[in-house]
């Protein structure tokens, strides 16, 4: 291998297109390895990204990016995509506050045509590309990246189904590296590959076709019909031509040899939407990756020599274990209660809740309307389904929640994980919309955790709940320490709990930032200032009679949440118009979390971006008080 460093020469994907095969080769095996050590010191999506290092400098080295178009799914692989396009630079400020994003993001490159997070959307974007570019007479290609495990929402099938009606040039890459849709492929499958790949093979394929055409047709039809089920019974492809596609493949995602020429003959296309089946490795050339049960799909900072996470030690655990070891307890109890996942076992704990529980456990992949409607089945039979899905990923699924749930009344409980802000995952996994969308919901019972001993009591609130849809939030990370009793009991419907009192302040918090609240409490005293701290426990229904007590006995009642504009605040406004409680000078504040996406940084970082720590929540109170606030409260 030459001593000078090929990817310190490549400075954006133009300056691949003149290496050739060894080349790329050696270009590969340095963008590994600079992925590798980048995210060591940054944490974030590693073994997907390292699956894909020869797909990503083979499709950079065939395709005229930018000019052509190329989109990821999920964009958690497109570390190695980043680096190729003018970002190696900063690679190393991935997830962090003023960094690169983890996923693909219009704002940051013109080598990121289309952002995404959630999974599934790549097609059909891609097609709207196609459609754009049919429209205005353009030339330029355009590529979808799509992973196995993305293929299993419908969202997927469903622009697939609509490709060949909109488009002749489309090329899908289907990167197998999980669920084994095909078998391990070697020499013979790649040189199968090239040639149904190839111009001859398509050539002889349109003859062919050409004189069917001329025959009879149950003898047109039959022709067909053998060329496709002996041409699909080799390489697993007449699923993808029955949706319209000219399948391509499986081929080997690391073997540049075949991996280039086939994209090119893909490229050349040009009658039909393309499919190529390529099957790589999930953490490939790196030990540590490819020996780990997750191929290490996302990490925080690590040793690369050892591949040993550093891991924050913590007094308290977190509240997604809680949630799954407290839903074992109550299924232990209860043989009717069962666990949905939308492909996040480890995510939402019910991984935990599998291991005890196996055949009670449902994960559905990624298909979050599935997901929804399956629970809503469930408790229609008489079961007790906990939906666990992170308050990001419900959004997909909300038509079912409102369709199949909530108009049926059907007993299916969300536990809603990730609600409020994430930090490095940044604004396409906030949880910021659930208590909007959830509390507009007839009969919904909306709950948020303040700490992990109320999670635990709403886990029973809910699963006591056997009349209509109940949902939980909680965010992620550690709770605060607190004991959680062997079983909790169910809180009463609606009703909150008063946790310090006072005379001329009422702050009223829902969810975590509770302890922010008495901490602001805390302050607003050193001011001389006396405050009253409420945990509402429910966004709906609301505890009325509490609101309109602060209401009453406080000349200021500020509300606290970690959620979009429109959600608790909004919903106690509206009480105390209806009820006449600001008719008397009551003054209020709602604190919310801002009408923007917020991007990554460090949860602290990004809550007090937010006004929504202690020392904003005692300014709020004193501005609304009327109190001098040119100095600053500080917690």
């Amino acid at each position: 291998m030459p001593d000078t460093p090929l990817l310190d020469q490549v400075k954006f994907p133009a300056d691949t297109r003149s290496l050739d095969i060894p080349q790329l080769r050696q270009l590969a095996d340095e963008l590994r390895a600079e992925t590798i050590d980048a995210v060591s010191v940054t944490g974030g999506h590693l073994g997907a990204g390292l699956g894909v290092v020869e797909l990503t400098v083979a499709l950079h080295h065939v395709f005229e990016t930018p000019k052509d178009i190329l989109i990821w799914d999920v964009g958690h692989q497109c570390y190695p995509h980043k680096i190729l396009t003018g970002r190696r630079d900063r690679i190393r400020t991935l997830r962090m506050g003023g960094g690169l994003s983890g996923f693909t993001k219009r704002a940051e490159s013109e080598y990121d045509p289309f952002g995404a997070a959630h999974a599934s959307t790549s097609i059909s974007a891609a097609l709207g590309f196609c459609a754009a570019r049919d429209q205005k007479g353009a030339d330029n290609k355009v590529v979808a990246v799509i992973g196995d495990g993305s293929m299993s929402a419908g969202m997927a099938y469903e622009a697939m189904n609509n490709a060949a009606e909109t488009t002749k040039q489309l090329v899908v890459i289907l990167n197998d590296n999980d669920m084994s849709i095909a078998p391990p492929v070697g020499g013979m499958s790649a040189y199968l590959a090239k040639q149904v790949s190839g111009g001859a093979y398509r050539n002889f394929r349109r003859f062919g076709k050409s004189v069917a055409e001329h025959m009879p047709r149950p003898f047109r039809n039959a022709a067909r019909k053998a060329e496709e089920y002996a041409r699909g019974m080799v390489v697993g492809g007449t699923f993808f031509e029955e949706l319209g596609f000219y399948y391509i493949g499986p081929i080997d995602g690391h073997d540049l040899d075949n991996l280039v020429p086939i994209l090119r003959n893909a490229a050349a296309i040009d009658d039909r939407p393309v499919l190529v089946h390529v099957v790589t490795q999930k953490g490939k050339g790196y030990a540590p990756a490819e020996s780990s049960a997750d191929k290490l799909h996302a990490v925080v900072k690590f040793d690369v020599v050892s591949g040993k996470q550093s891991k924050a030690i913590s007094n308290a655990p977190s509240y997604t274990k809680v949630f799954g070891t407290e839903l074992i307890k109550h299924a232990t109890r209860d043989p009717s209660i069962v666990a949905i996942t939308a492909a996040m076992p480890s995510g939402t704990g019910l991984d935990l809740f599998g291991q005890a529980f196996p055949e009670r456990t449902y994960d559905v992949g990624i298909a979050e309307q599935h997901a929804v409607t399956f629970a809503a089945g469930l408790a229609a039979d008489g079961m007790k389904p906990v939906c666990a899905i992170y308050s990001t990923f419900l959004q997909r699924g909300y038509d079912q929640v409102v369709h199949d749930v909530a108009i049926q009344k059907l007993p299916v409980r969300f536990a809603m994980d990730r609600a409020g802000l994430v930090g490095a995952d940044g604004a396409t996994h906030a949880g910021s919309f659930d208590i909007g969308f959830m509390g507009a919901l007839p009969g919904m019972v909306l709950m948020a955790a303040a700490d992990e001993a109320e999670l635990a009591a709403m886990i029973s609130t809910s699963l006591a709940i056997d009349d209509r849809p109940s949902a939980f939030r909680y965010p992620r990370g550690d709770g605060v320490g607190v004991e959680i009793p062997e079983l909790a009991a169910p809180l009463e419907i609606g009703k909150g709990r008063i946790v310090r009192e006072g005379t001329t302040v009422a702050i009223l918090s829902l969810g975590t930032r509770l302890q922010e609240s008495l901490k602001a409490a805390e302050a607003l005293a050193a001011r001389g200032v006396s405050a009253t701290v409420a945990d509402a426990r429910f966004a709906k229904p609301l505890d009325a009679d509490l609101i309109l007590r602060l209401a009453r006995e406080h000349e200021a009642l500020i509300t606290v949440e970690e959620g979009a504009m429109g959600g608790f605040g909004a919903f106690v406004l509206q009480l105390l118009a209806e009820k006449g409680a600001l008719d008397a000078g009551l003054k209020v504040r709602t604190l919310h979390l801002p009408d923007i996406f917020q991007d990554q940084d460090k949860p602290e970082a990004m809550y007090a971006a937010a006004g929504l720590n202690a020392e904003h929540i005692a300014a709020a109170a004193l501005q609304a008080l009327g109190v001098e606030a040119s100095r600053a409260v500080r917690a």
